[in-house]
């Protein structure tokens, strides 16, 4: 017989016994549907878990700051008494306007540019509200190459300018109020109705758009309290909170974002002629204590960072963060694969019980079959083909079942408010469908060689 004939007659079979043929069909779509929505539905959680984590951690970027070298101790005594220049060569670690050019022409580098943290100073509104705000000194036009989003403006670059971002805008406070509910908390710790108002008072937004604001500083090295204000700054533009960031935890962060001609000016501006240090922490012209890179794919990651480090600095990305997660889904998903695998098993042993009872109930046929000419090859191939399309058709059905609980998974999750997307990823299809194939398959050949050995002439005389 032929392969064609071997399958039309195993097709036959499948469909004149409809009731063996469904309850098999049934067990294997279970366990292929538990294959595949096991493991879309941690591949789904991983995704969403990532762009989380990535929203707070940024995965594609690498934080770049000066690296090990020799110090240069600048101008010092010589052996004549005369100055030595400092030779930029004696601090191969530095991270200066050179090598951010290099940085910023490597491949798949889309952006590089200087975030310096400059410390925290207070923000004093023209109705006088104030707020503790992180300076950030940046090149402001480079702001949207690093994901943020204008909800309000944009960037101008002029001296003088600055970009707040939204939790800049929640809780400014006028300093009578901001005292006196300081003072009822100091004297009502364990007074939840004070945290409350202040928690409520924190997240109401303020307009600050093309708003005029100025930097209070205080000297803290004068015994009393001496403050001094910077001049005028202009709001350029409010940047829009982040994708899953509610009001409260926006308020806790709030930045300010100043190009360095404007750092400079509010340093000169807001100096004290008896202080030691200055109210913003600069780097020296032409040079940058940090810089964030911003790579094209987090494949390319690694290969990016190698090629800073040979500049003699130092390199920081977050992608232990992506690979502990890939670690913890990998754990679910196998799980989740061995419970699916363990219900195909069960299925599996419905099959071979159907079939052996089917070749006891076909002993007559398959005794004619051998009169006519079949050998034990064919008998056994066709009663493998007959369970390889029961695992066929339970893993068509299975997959259909797969679709309807992962829509009604969405419908549930999209109920309860903002949440993960369940999907099917493509390569999970052949994955159930082939478990389910290789079930049936598996399943029949017990009863495949049952049949190949049954006495032909034995089979026909007692049916």
């Amino acid at each position: 017989m032929k392969i064609r004939d071997i399958s039309r007659m195993a097709w036959e079979q499948v469909k004149r016994r409809k009731v063996v043929t469904g309850l098999c069909m049934t067990g294997i779509s279970i366990g292929c549907a538990a294959i595949i929505v096991a493991l879309s539905v941690g591949q789904s959680a991983q995704v969403y878990v990532t762009d989380q984590v990535n929203q707070n951690f940024k995965m594609d970027e690498i934080m770049v700051s000066p690296g090990g070298g020799i110090p240069s101790n600048g101008k010092g005594g010589s052996g004549g008494g005369g100055s030595v220049e400092v030779n930029e060569n004696l601090d191969p670690g530095k991270l200066t306007d050179q090598k951010l050019k290099i940085i910023q022409g490597l491949n798949h580098v889309k952006a590089a540019s200087p975030f310096q943290e400059a410390g925290y100073l207070q923000m004093v509104t023209v109705d006088n509200k104030i707020a503790d705000v992180r300076i950030i000194i940046a090149d402001l036009k480079m702001l949207t190459a690093y994901d943020h989003k204008f909800k309000q403006g944009g960037a101008s670059g002029q001296v003088g300018s600055v970009v707040l971002n939204y939790g800049a805008t929640l809780g400014l406070i006028d300093l009578e109020t901001r005292q006196k509910l300081f003072d009822q908390m100091n004297a009502e710790p364990f007074n939840q109705e004070l945290y409350q108002q202040y928690d409520k008072l924190g997240v109401v937004p303020a307009e600050m758009y093309r708003k005029q604001i100025q930097i209070q500083a205080q000297d803290y090295g004068s015994t009393a309290p001496v403050y001094k204000l910077s001049s005028p700054l202009q709001v350029d533009g409010i940047l829009a909170s982040p994708k899953g960031m509610d009001d409260l935890r926006a308020s806790y962060e709030k930045i300010m974002y100043m190009s360095p001609e404007t750092a400079v000016q509010l340093s000169k501006e807001l100096s004290f002629d008896n202080s030691t240090t200055s109210v913003l922490t600069l780097p020296p012209e032409g040079t940058y204590n940090s810089l964030t890179v911003k790579v094209d794919d987090v494949a390319n990651i690694k290969s990016v960072e190698q090629m800073i480090q040979k500049l003699t600095l130092n390199a920081q990305d977050n992608l232990f963060q992506q690979e502990m997660l890939k670690e913890q889904f990998d754990m679910i998903k196998m799980a989740a694969l061995g419970i699916g695998v363990f219900i195909l098993v069960i299925a599996s042993i419905s099959i071979i019980v159907a079939m052996t009872m089917s070749t006891h109930q076909r002993r007559r046929q398959i005794g004619i079959m051998k009169v006519l000419g079949a050998n034990m090859g064919q008998i056994r191939n066709m009663f493998i083909t007959e369970a390889a399309l029961l695992g066929l058709l339970g893993g068509i059905l299975g997959v259909a079942f797969s679709y309807l609980i992962m829509m009604g998974l969405n419908k549930l999750v999209g109920s309860a408010g903002e949440g993960m997307n369940f999907f099917i990823p493509t390569m999970n299809l052949p994955i159930g469908m082939s478990f389910a194939i290789m079930t049936g398959v598996l399943s029949g050949i017990y009863p495949a060689i049952s049949a190949s050995r049954t006495d032909a002439l034995t089979a026909i005389k007692r049916d």
